[in-house]
């Protein structure tokens, strides 16, 4: 769904093991690392959206994870130039994401990348809390960077480290 403004309305997860770190999904077949996303189908929510794509891209389930947050606001990107499919129409020039940060739950080893037949991960890692600001691709840095900092206060590690725990 691209609105009217040529933004395709997104989701972005953050998933966090409780501990301070976040998973981090490297995508198939690439040197390219970012936290799962995904469109919203017509007449979907965010929240909807949100617990598809999770099973769709890492095999997780609502009863493997709780909603600690989401950000207040949609949080926007644009794709470079070069990398819009100019004879799409409507033509998308970004994304507008709602963002969710999730504690797992449920077991690590329930991530699979097979979940559907068009896998868009092959591995994943856990990572420090702000280490994915400066690895995803450059375009979306700034939208990364404003999530992690909407959500920094929910993130009882960060708030260990802020106090000097």
């Amino acid at each position: 769904m691209v609105d009217k403004d040529g933004f395709r309305s997104n989701v972005a997860i953050v998933i966090s093991n409780g501990q301070g770190k976040l998973f981090w999904a490297k995508r198939l077949g690439q040197n390219a690392w970012q936290f799962p996303q995904g469109g919203l189908d017509k007449g979907e929510s965010a929240e909807e959206a949100l617990y598809r794509e999770l099973y769709e891209e890492v095999g997780l389930e609502s009863s493997d994870v709780k909603i600690i947050q989401r950000t207040k606001k949609w949080l926007r990107y644009h794709i470079p130039a070069q990398m819009q499919r100019k004879h799409s129409k409507p033509l998308c020039i970004g994304q507008k994401q709602k963002w969710f940060y999730l504690e797992l739950t449920g077991e690590a080893s329930k991530v699979r990348f097979d979940a559907t037949g068009t896998p868009e991960f092959d591995g994943w890692e856990w990572v420090n809390y702000w280490y994915p600001i400066n690895s995803v691709v450059s375009f979306k840095r700034s939208v990364y960077c404003n999530a992690l900092l909407e959500f920094a206060p929910a993130n009882a590690r960060f708030e260990q480290l802020s106090r000097g725990v």
